[in-house]
């Protein structure tokens, strides 16, 4: 062979060269360390997002997004560098080692094409090399180990999408007003209109019954009509809507002496003073501005105070349907209704975590309850030696005693 022949049969061929690099990449991509620094990195970022006051912002730029597809990557390397060995060993069982963890006990009769079709029939898939047989039973129970670990990082993914892509937005509404579900932005148009509070309390003064009916509306075109209640939020466009708080609100009605309508709507008593609800309303078009408290909650009473820019001009107090003269105003009572505080959340990682979540439990109940076995049959001294290995035993002696009492008794 000349020089030159020589050379070139002991250089790679460029595709070999690149098989090999890819395959030494793809390794490094999936090895443990480095899905545990990818891991560490992205709670990290999520603990700086709760902690820092512009933490928030880190989630949503590029790096933390090239973060997750990193640990994505990371996850779904470890399973294609593990599975073909997996595969290998389930379709075509190997020898067992004798060695610690391997339970070996000493078969009198057989021979091993007798042994091999014994444990075929036991469950155990074979293959003869030689004189000795080797088996497995639930070896495609090992593909339950990549999965979990596949499924922990797809947990980690759901829980850091929400995080970084979600949005929460908290809004309070009055019979009849509607607000956006999230923050307002060009093309988007979901909404949700307070219908009424339906409330209900016991003597203890404990609520029953909170029924909120709402409205959701897209392109402000009614949608459907839903109830929501406590622990049942409503779903819409992707978007959950709970009902946060609630607290009472009166319909008011005012007007100058000569009779002009100044407001006719309902008022928030959002605030609270010694325990009493408060609230007020500014009138422009008169240059006052109207305190509003519940004196006297037995009797639905409601004391109505006019505020000028020199001070308190005038007070009053009426209760449901009266109507009183408040300084230079006339203002009547149409009754209490209620305001209600919304929550919207919209969180795009949940579906992925909840089927990772599914995934992580679905493998680790193989792992628990369908463990791997694996089993050699080879002569030994004029016998038949059994070894056996598996992921978990619960009583290892009585589960090696009953192979070995099945075998035995194979004719």
């Amino acid at each position: 062979m000349t020089p030159s022949r020589v050379a070139s049969a002991a250089t790679p061929a460029p595709a070999d060269r690149m098989a090999r690099g890819a395959e030494r990449l793809l390794r490094a991509v999936g090895d443990a360390r480095t899905g545990v620094a990818l891991l560490l990195l992205t709670g990290l970022a999520n603990a700086a997002a709760a902690t820092l006051p512009e933490g928030p912002r880190l989630l949503g730029g590029l790096p933390y997004a090239i973060l997750l597809g990193a640990l994505a990557i990371s996850g779904a390397a470890a399973v294609a560098v593990r599975a073909p060995t997996t595969w290998r060993e389930w379709r075509r069982p190997g020898a067992i080692q004798a060695g610690p963890g391997t339970l070996r006990l000493t078969l009198h009769a057989g021979t091993p094409a007798v042994m091999a079709g014994a444990l075929r029939s036991a469950g155990y898939r074979t293959r003869v090399e030689g004189a000795a047989v080797h088996g497995v039973r639930r070896g495609w129970s090992r593909f339950a180990g990549l999965a979990s670990h596949l499924a922990l990082v797809v947990v980690v993914l759901g829980a850091a999408i929400g995080a970084a892509f979600g949005s929460e937005t908290t809004f309070s509404l009055l019979p009849g007003d509607q607000a956006l579900l999230d923050v307002p932005r060009v093309g988007f148009a979901s909404a949700v209109r307070l219908e009424r509070l339906d409330a209900e309390f016991g003597a203890d003064d404990r609520p029953r019954r909170l029924d909120t009916t709402v409205t959701f509306l897209r392109d402000g075109v009614a949608v459907r009509e839903s109830v929501l209640r406590v622990n049942d939020p409503g779903e819409f466009d992707g978007y959950l809507v709970h009902p946060w708080t609630y607290g009472p609100a009166v319909r008011l009605r005012v007007t100058t002496l000569g009779g002009s309508p100044l407001l006719d709507a309902p008022i928030a008593l959002d605030e609270e003073r010694d325990g009493i609800p408060v609230g007020s309303t500014e009138l422009p078009t008169a240059g006052v501005t109207l305190g509003l408290a519940v004196t006297d909650p037995d009797r639905n009473e409601l004391g109505v105070s006019v505020v000028g820019a020199g001070g308190l001009v005038d007070s009053a107090r009426l209760v449901p349907g009266q109507e009183v003269r408040v300084g230079d105003l006339r203002v009547a009572l149409g009754g209490f209704d209620a305001w209600v505080t919304f929550l919207a959340r919209r969180d795009p990682g949940l579906a992925i975590l909840f089927a990772g979540a599914a995934a992580l439990c679905a493998a680790l109940a193989v792992g628990l309850w369908l463990p791997r076995r694996r089993v050699t049959v080879r002569p030994r001294a004029g016998e038949l030696e059994l070894l056996l290995r598996g992921e978990r035993f619960d009583r290892p002696a009585d589960e090696l005693d009953r192979l070995g009492r099945f075998l035995a008794r194979t004719p």
